[in-house]
């Protein structure tokens, strides 16, 4: 009996089904094959990500737009934050230096990077407009000329209309703009302060023109040369060599910000500039004088006429503007050891 009852319990032990008996449908699991690392994870980040790192500028830390300026041992440098660099030092009476390795920099002593700049040039850049990617070097043009979503006026902006869009959708709204259907009453208005605008270039050009044709007529160069104050607070001038225009001696002063305490802690700055006589005159003279680039200088300065009456108590005109186009500017003429301008003075007889 026991025999005959274990016998069952035999069969079902062998009946009874294992883990690795067991029939099913579903596919074998696979082990996960050992993930291998990549190429792109063992390179890192793109080539063109790894470049723009490398060759950016030392001091703003982007890309370089134009000129590029490295230092002896090699850092680089936007001609922009290289300007601002010799700037603020001559604000200072400091030597400037390469803000990473501190050796001594100036116009003489670093040079431009002509390779890395044809490379910055080639390394792509998104169009802020369509997203699509541009080398650096077409970019701007394809931004201005090519780019259809960039910003557009109408073409009937003179007369009034303020719409601005992306260029793909100026079809649409010149078809539908209403002002070039308005009344000449209405554009009136309008046009008036176009030929305001338009009148005072005039007067300028015809101002010019008519001092021209006086009898007594100066013109020579002048060249600003760097000086410090005696103050406890020493602020930077400029001062130039005695010229003799019309018979007598002159000499021009310049300052920065208005002589203000620190025009380095400034981003904007400005230069104004004096004109003095330094010849004794008999009798009152009535001049008018204005400054323009000299020959092989860059210095962009807008035409400007000043006048002044010159006599024996005022002897020195007020300072004026130097009409420079901007900031960027002043630093160029800043940066430099020395700057020359044209002047012309024009001797005003009453007629």
């Amino acid at each position: 009996m026991e025999e005959a009852e274990g016998q069952p319990e035999e069969r079902r032990e062998a009946a009874a089904p294992g883990p690795a008996s067991v029939e099913s449908d579903e596919p074998p699991v696979k082990k996960k094959p050992r993930v291998m690392e990549s190429e792109s994870t063992l390179l890192g980040p793109r080539l063109e990500e790894r470049l723009s790192s490398v060759l950016c500028c030392t001091v703003c830390l982007d890309l370089p737009k134009e000129a590029i300026y490295q230092c002896s041992n090699g850092h680089l440098m936007c001609a922009g934050c290289f300007i601002h660099l010799l700037a603020d030092a001559r604000l200072k009476e400091e030597q400037a230096t390469c803000p990473n390795c501190r050796c001594e920099i100036s116009l003489s002593l670093c040079c431009r990077n002509l390779a890395v700049e044809k490379a910055v040039s080639e390394l792509p850049s998104t169009c802020g407009y369509c997203q699509q990617n541009f080398p650096r070097a077409c970019l701007e043009r394809h931004q201005h000329e090519h780019c259809h979503n960039r910003p557009t006026r109408c073409r009937y902006w003179r007369i009034g209309c303020r719409w601005e869009g992306p260029y793909h959708e100026v079809p649409a709204h010149e078809a539908a703009c209403v002002h070039p259907h308005k009344p000449g009453g209405d554009l009136m208005e309008i046009l008036a302060d176009m030929d305001t605008q338009h009148q005072k270039e005039v007067l300028l050009f015809q101002d010019i023109l008519q001092l021209l044709s006086l009898e007594k007529i100066g013109c020579t160069e002048v060249q600003f040369r760097p000086y410090r104050t005696d103050d406890f607070i020493t602020r930077l001038y400029y001062e130039t060599p005695r010229v003799t225009v019309l018979n007598h001696t002159w000499v021009l002063k310049a300052r920065v910000n208005d002589s203000e305490r620190n025009p380095n802690l400034s981003s904007e700055r400005t230069l104004s500039f004096q004109l003095l006589m330094r010849s004794k005159l008999p009798a009152a003279m009535d001049c008018a004088f204005l400054l323009l680039r000299a020959p092989y200088e860059d210095v962009p300065l807008r035409p400007v006429v000043y006048r002044h009456t010159f006599s024996g108590e005022s002897t020195e005109s007020p300072y004026l503007p130097l009409p420079i186009t901007d900031a960027i500017e002043c630093n160029r003429l800043l940066a430099a050891k020395n700057f020359s301008l044209r002047l012309f003075l024009f001797h005003v007889t009453k007629s």
